[in-house]
């Protein structure tokens, strides 16, 4: 594929939360796109979306939709990604879903651009996105890991409303005007089980039989298999929090061998996709408000666990949209065509 000028580009899921914004990011990075084709339910079909100052009629996702298709960008949910992923890769496009469709599938590479590039090129017509809050945390500890080997990360989450979808940013706005309205029994949740605004729900996704939800249970899963080492011991607890745009995590780690506090804010300071402000005197830190709209992972809060001998604390945070969901996507088709090069990947060979 690499070598081409110009790709037919295809998103499925093009009216929702992170269809939308991967034809933004497709815009504003100016992929080498010959002719955008915005795909959604029978529901959504015939609406309009603008690309590059022309507006797009979308059309409805069928078998047929994908000929003539170099790329397909999946963000449709996974039970459509199971049904129409294989059929697109069958039509000669390459597929970048982001579900949870495929993601734990050995023959299926798992990629954040960041961490192991060099997995894209083992594709066999589907790539997949790994979870969002997957994302930002690998991005966070791969130099880590790389240095002195990560034996155990334990995550806590405080995932925004928008990882579910507009009905859930609708939910928490909604219901947020009726209790400052005092209209508190008016609200009845229908997204989440219980009242999202002003509150914190330890639940997202469903639960599994160990007890930990599905949301929980992708982290552990997917970060082994990014980072390429079975042996990480990862536990997590995800929470969702009235928060509209952006994920942020406390995380844990022990390593094998010590880092201290500034060997790890020098190592994160020359990771790509990475930005530390660490600076708690001045009151500086990550926050979610200020990381919505951002590409960058952001990381603060940097300090020992004083609990073990190698341990540290850190505080992870980013726009669960861009880089968690559709910049990772469009970077990872970035690498794929050779439109550009990040400089954690500089030394591949593309194929």
């Amino acid at each position: 594929m690499n070598g081409r000028k110009e790709y037919v580009v295809a998103v499925a899921g093009a009216t929702g939360a992170v269809g939308r914004e991967m034809i933004s990011v497709l815009e504003e990075r100016c992929f080498p796109v010959k002719e955008l084709v915005p795909l959604a339910s029978s529901r959504s079909a015939g609406s309009r979306i603008t690309f590059n100052d022309q507006e797009i009629v979308v059309r409805e996702l069928k078998d047929d939709s994908f000929r003539g298709v170099d790329i397909a960008l999946f963000s449709a949910g996974a039970s459509v990604s199971r049904e129409f992923s294989p059929k697109a890769a069958r039509a000669g496009a390459v597929v970048i879903d982001n579900s949870s469709a495929f993601r734990m599938e050995p023959d299926v590479p798992l990629v954040v651009p960041e961490v192991n590039p060099e997995a894209i090129f083992t594709h066999k017509g589907i790539i997949a996105n790994p979870n969002c809050s997957t994302i930002q945390m690998v991005v966070a500890l791969k130099p880590i890991h790389d240095r002195a080997k990560i034996k155990r990360i334990v995550v806590s989450t405080y995932q925004s409303v928008s990882g579910t979808g507009k009905k859930a940013m609708d939910e928490l706005f909604n219901q947020t005007q009726m209790m400052l309205s005092f209209k508190k029994e008016d609200i009845k949740p229908k997204v989440y089980p219980h009242q999202i605004a002003f509150n914190c729900l330890p639940h997202i996704d469903v639960f599994q039989e160990n007890g930990y939800t599905k949301e929980e249970m992708k982290m552990v899963n997917e970060t082994k298999k990014i980072m390429g080492d079975p042996s990480i011991r990862v536990t997590a607890t995800t929470v969702r929090v009235p928060v509209f745009i952006g994920h942020s995590e406390s995380v844990n780690i022990e390593t094998e061998r010590k880092v201290t506090v500034a060997e790890c804010r020098e190592l994160l300071r020359k990771a790509p996709g990475v930005v530390v402000i660490d600076d708690p005197a001045n009151n500086l830190y990550p926050l979610a408000l200020e990381a919505a709209g951002k590409d960058e992972v952001f990381v603060g809060r940097i300090r020992e666990d004083e609990s073990i001998e190698c341990g540290l604390n850190m505080w992870i945070v980013a726009d669960n949209l861009r880089k968690g969901a559709a910049l990772n996507a469009v970077q990872i088709a970035e690498i794929l065509v050779g439109h550009k090069v990040m400089k954690a990947v500089i030394d591949i060979e593309y194929k």
